[in-house]
C-alpha cells in the first residue's frame, strides 16, 4: 500500500526542521509522496531528484490574481514548477477548503488559467490541476450510498473541467471530526479502523466496517449523482490528533492512521484498488491556530522524534 500513502508536509511552526531534513526523514521512512500548502524554493530543492511525488497548493491567497490576471500563472508556473524539472509534480491544488463565495468564484477560473500555463510549458499532461474540497460540499453522507453534492452550481463546471482534463477531485476526508461531533451514534472502533462494528448500506448492497470508506463511497456517489463516475479520488488530508481534545489521543490517533496507512491500498467497498491518500501530517505544529488539537496532527515531533508508533 505504500505507494497509495503520502504525507503533508504543514510548516506552521518555529520549531521545525530544515526542509532538506525533512526530506530525509521521509526518504528514511518510505514515505513516497509529499503534499506541501504553497510553493516553497527550499523545500522544492530538497525534493529534486528524490522521486517523491509532490501535490503542491497554489496557496489560498494567489487565488484571485491566478483567477483574474492573465499573466499569473504564467508566471507562477515559471517560478514554481519550470524550475524544478527533478521534482516529480503530481498535482497542483488551486484552492483548499475554500468556502466563501466570493473566493469559490475564483477556483474554476484559476484551475483553468494555471492548466493552460502549465500546458504552454510542456507539463500539461504530466501534472494534474485539482482543487482540494472540505467533506462537507458532499451532504447526505449517511448512508454512503446517498452523497450528494450540497452545492452542483458551484461544483458541476469544476468536475466538467476535471472529467476533461483527467485530474482526480482532491478531498479533505476526518472520520475525527465526524466522531468528534456526533460520538453518541458513531462508535470510536467504527472512527479508527478497530474492527467489531459493521454498517450496512441497503441503497447500494454494500456493508462497511470503518467511517473513513464510508465517507470516501459518499464522494463516489455524489459523483454517480452529478454524472461524474470517471472522476478520480485522492483523499488529500486525512489524520486524527493525539492531544488536547475531545478523542485526541496517542492510542487513538495511532490506531487511525497506521489503519489508513495498511488500509488504503485496497480501496473502498464501492472501489476497490488503492485509494491515493495524504496523511495529515508530518510534524505537530506549534503555532497553528484554532481547537488545540490542531497543534497536535502530526506524526512526528519537531525533533523527528516519533509522536507514537507508526510504520509505512
Amino acid at each position: 500500500a505504500a505507494h497509495s500513502v503520502g504525507v503533508c508536509n504543514g510548516v506552521i511552526g518555529n520549531n521545525l526542521p530544515a526542509p532538506s531534513d525533512v526530506v530525509k526523514l521521509y526518504k528514511s521512512k518510505g514515505i513516497n509522496a509529499m503534499r506541501i500548502y504553497e510553493p516553497e524554493s527550499k523545500v522544492l530543492k530538497a525534493l529534486s531528484g528524490t522521486g517523491i511525488a509532490l501535490l503542491m497548493d497554489v496557496g489560498n491567497g494567489a487565488l484571485t490574481s491566478l483567477a483574474n490576471d492573465p499573466s499569473a500563472a504564467p508566471a507562477w508556473v515559471k517560478a514554481n514548477v519550470q524550475p524544478y524539472p527533478g521534482v516529480s509534480f503530481r498535482y497542483i491544488a488551486v484552492g483548499n477548503e475554500v468556502m466563501d463565495s466570493a473566493g469559490q468564484k475564483t477556483i474554476l477560473p484559476a484551475m483553468k488559467n494555471v492548466q493552460a500555463a502549465l500546458a504552454a510549458a510542456g507539463l500539461g499532461g504530466s501534472v494534474k490541476v485539482s482543487t482540494s474540497l472540505r467533506f462537507d460540499v458532499v451532504t447526505d453522507t449517511f448512508p454512503p450510498s446517498n452523497g450528494v453534492f450540497a452545492d452542483l452550481d458551484y461544483m458541476g463546471p469544476i468536475l466538467d473541467f476535471l472529467a476533461s482534463t483527467g485530474a482526480p477531485l482532491l478531498a479533505n476526508v476526518y472520520p475525527y471530526f465526524a466522531y468528534k461531533g456526533d460520538p453518541q451514534n458513531i462508535k470510536l472502533n467504527y472512527a479508527t479502523f478497530v474492527p467489531g462494528t459493521t454498517v450496512n448500506d441497503d441503497g447500494n448492497g454494500l456493508t462497511y466496517t470503518n467511517l473513513f470508506d464510508a465517507m470516501v463511497d459518499s464522494i463516489y456517489a455524489a459523483l454517480e449523482d452529478a454524472n461524474k463516475p470517471g472522476v478520480k479520488v485522492v483523499v488529500s488530508e486525512s489524520g486524527w490528533p493525539s492531544a488536547s481534545g475531545f478523542g485526541a489521543t496517542e492510542q487513538n490517533a495511532q490506531a487511525y492512521n497506521q489503519g489508513l496507512i495498511k488500509h488504503v491500498g485496497n480501496g473502498t467497498p464501492k472501489r476497490s484498488g488503492p485509494l491515493e491518500t495524504y496523511v495529515f501530517a508530518m510534524f505537530n505544529e506549534n503555532l497553528k491556530t484554532g481547537e488545540p488539537t490542531e497543534n497536535h496532527f502530526g506524526l512526528f515531533n519537531p525533533d523527528k522524534s516519533p509522536a507514537y508508533s507508526i510504520s509505512f
